[in-house]
């Protein structure tokens, strides 16, 4: 049975490392996003393979997901001509020889610093599963989001509030007309758009205890609103209801963290009483300003400037 996961794992290897040249050397434009979304799915079954759930999950819907329909999308609008410039082989230029090098010499130092890794190393996985109880969740992965580092987390929920700021403030080249609206994508739009939101829903409120949480959920409700916009194109103005919903997210968890340091304790310390709650408050408001910064990110082009 070792030998044949050891096989698999391999198999899986190899299979990554081809789709992912041939993603950036196919010559034709569409077989490459396909092989991309491809090489998307391999890697959320490598994240599962290494015990990472909820990864998986991210990286299934945003980058297979969200970025595939983004890529597809795109091509479909360029057309033919537009994207006739791009159907060519990729010659090897000295730059591009260079930057293949590094990214070799980058592989070489991973591999060798995973190799000199000690055989048994305690880590904070002990200290992290003693203070579970006092996290306000029993899900180590979402503990150590929202708990044990979430300034990092705040940090990344406001990394991506910059990503459509900059969108919205950028003088870009006017937007691709818009597609058709599709009548079957129509039909898929009124069964699979609830369904979504219910899902999410259940993604957020599970991720206490199981793979789940604000992230996924909120990929989970950008890839219906995204297949609302192919259905049906949609603007995402930047109107005032569209910038509160962006700025909830980071808003409420930089609020909880202060007024957890105003009343006594620590930036994002939790008290254990009111930690599952304010953990919960935290990755709802999360959940919905993700769903409409990816969305926005997707969209893309506006119909005016911000405010109008």
């Amino acid at each position: 049975m070792a030998a044949e996961v050891h096989a698999l794992d391999l198999v899986l290897v190899v299979l990554l490392v081809w789709l992912g040249w041939r993603a950036l050397a196919s010559a034709d434009l569409f077989k490459a996003v396909v092989q991309f979304i491809v090489f998307g799915l391999l890697l959320s079954l490598a994240w599962v393979r290494l015990g990472a759930p909820d990864v998986a999950l991210a990286e299934a819907a945003i980058g297979a997901g969200l970025a595939g329909a983004l890529l597809l999308d795109t091509l479909a609008r360029l057309g033919r001509d537009g994207a006739a410039d791009e159907t060519r082989p990729l010659g090897l230029t000295p730059a591009r020889a260079g930057i293949a090098l590094a990214c070799l010499g980058l592989a070489g130092l991973l591999v060798a610093s995973v190799l000199l890794l000690p055989e048994s190393w305690r880590g904070l996985t002990g200290p992290a599963l003693q203070q579970l109880g006092n996290s306000g969740v029993s899900n180590p992965v979402t503990a150590t989001l929202l708990n044990y580092r979430g300034w990092d987390t705040l940090l990344e929920v406001g990394v991506l509030l910059l990503a459509v700021l900059g969108l919205w403030i950028l003088d870009v080249e006017p937007p691709l007309p818009p597609p058709a609206p599709d009548p079957m994508l129509g039909l898929l739009l009124r069964i699979l758009l609830p369904l979504a939101v219910v899902v999410a829903g259940y993604l957020l409120w599970v991720g206490a205890h199981a793979p789940g949480g604000a992230f996924q959920g909120a990929a989970l409700l950008a890839a219906g609103g995204v297949l609302w916009h192919l259905a049906r194109p949609l603007s995402l103005p930047a109107t005032a209801p569209v910038r509160a919903a962006v700025v909830l997210g980071f808003a409420v968890f930089l609020g909880v963290g202060v007024a957890m340091a105003a009343f006594g304790g620590g930036f994002l310390s939790f008290p254990p009483a009111w930690a599952g709650a304010l953990i919960l408050l935290i990755e709802t408001a999360a959940m919905l300003s993700i769903a409409v910064i990816m969305l926005g990110l997707f969209v893309g082009g506006r119909t005016g400037k911000a405010g109008e």
